[in-house]
C-alpha cells in the first residue's frame, strides 16, 4: 500500500498550557483514529540547523516545518481525506501531503 507524508508548518503556539493541552487532546485522539494506517504518527522537529551548499551551517530552516507523520492510504485522495481531519489545522497551520517513491533496490 502506498506510504504518505503529511508535513505541518507553521501553526500558533498555544495562548496557555491549558489551551496546549487540549490541543495535544484532539491531536492524539485524530492519531487513534488512523489506527494500522499510522504508519510514523507523531515526529515533532526541534533545534533545526541548515547544511548550506558550501558546506556553512546556519541555525534555522529555510521553511516553517515543525512535523511530520508517515501514514499509508490506498490513493491520495484517501491520503488528503485523512489530512483534512487532522486538528493542526484549527491551530492556523497547514499540512503537506506527499506520496513515498519507493527507491530501487532500497529494500
Amino acid at each position: 500500500m502506498p506510504q504518505f507524508v503529511i508535513v505541518y508548518l507553521g501553526g500558533k503556539n498555544p495562548a496557555s498550557a491549558e489551551e496546549g493541552q487540549q490541543h495535544m487532546a484532539k491531536y492524539m485522539q485524530w492519531l487513534g483514529t488512523l489506527g494500522d494506517a499510522a504508519v510514523s504518527p507523531a515526529n515533532p522537529l526541534k533545534n533545526t540547523q541548515t547544511v548550506n551548499a558550501d558546506g556553512s551551517i546556519t541555525a534555522g530552516g529555510s521553511c516553517a516545518m515543525s512535523g511530520y507523520t508517515v501514514i499509508q492510504a490506498q490513493t491520495m485522495d484517501a491520503a488528503l481525506e485523512i489530512a483534512r481531519a487532522c486538528p493542526f489545522l484549527e491551530v492556523g497551520g497547514s499540512l503537506e501531503v506527499s506520496e513515498l517513491m519507493q527507491m530501487p533496490g532500497a529494500n
